[in-house]
């Protein structure tokens, strides 16, 4: 790793010291960044941290193209809009990844990129939301095996406090701003969440994946092992 703790590119200092602080590399969060923005601070970031992978969010189509044609070995999740470049870490516990919809895909997906490079195993727990309460009860197994749980849900966001109710597992929410006009963006959704009668649920700002992600992930690795492995369904890490 550089000796440097930032790299001034002119336009950003780019932190590249955080993994020596933290345990976790800066992230270049795309949105407003111009595709050879991206490109320069994620290079710089890479250059810094070349034993494992870092992250890039919010990309447009422009500013994915530029860093496949920067480097071609980058990983891209269309799901996510988002990029990985380098080796993603040997994972450390399990984050489990709970979508009430479809439509909640692409914050889930940016939950379950973000824990994977900050170092946990994933498994995905799609659709399941509380209009068919049938699919979480039968999913729960998966949720009392992972050592942390993503829970994603717009509308009304009652998903978090049903799987708080089930399950003793640190659990971080997501509301996202999926959801008809009284849902007023998601802030529906996350008033629900702050107000959940179900103890231990923790909640991030609309629609942060990111930062649902870096706090499982970080969980995870802390866990204390298991006398029994872990459920072997769903997605690996």
């Amino acid at each position: 790793m550089s000796d440097e703790p930032i790299s001034d590119l002119g336009f950003a200092r780019v932190d590249t010291d955080r993994a020596t602080r933290t345990g976790d590399p800066e992230v270049v969060y795309g949105a407003g960044k111009t595709p050879a923005q991206v490109v320069e601070i994620l290079h710089a970031l890479h250059q810094a941290h070349p034993e494992h992978a870092v992250l890039a969010t919010r990309l447009t189509d422009e500013a994915i193209a530029a860093v496949v044609a920067a480097h071609p070995d980058a990983v891209v999740d269309e799901v996510a809009r988002a990029v990985t470049l380098g080796r993603l870490r040997t994972p450390q516990g399990t984050v489990a990844v709970v979508s009430a919809g479809t439509s909640d895909a692409p914050v889930a997906a940016e939950a379950a990129l973000t824990a994977r490079v900050h170092g946990a195993g994933v498994k995905l727990v799609n659709d399941v939301g509380v209009a068919g309460l049938h699919r979480i009860l039968a999913a729960r197994a998966e949720l009392t095996t992972a050592d942390c749980l993503i829970v994603v849900a717009g509308m009304e966001g009652a998903l978090p406090s049903v799987v708080g109710g089930l399950t003793g597992v640190p659990l971080v929410a997501v509301p996202t701003s999926v959801g008809y006009g009284a849902s007023f963006g998601g802030l529906a959704a996350l008033l629900g969440m702050l107000n959940s009668c179900a103890p231990g649920v923790t909640v991030v700002n609309i629609d942060n994946g990111f930062g649902a992600g870096v706090f499982a992930a970080r969980v995870a690795r802390n866990a204390r092992p298991r006398t029994d492995p872990p459920s072997t369904n769903g997605t690996p890490g």
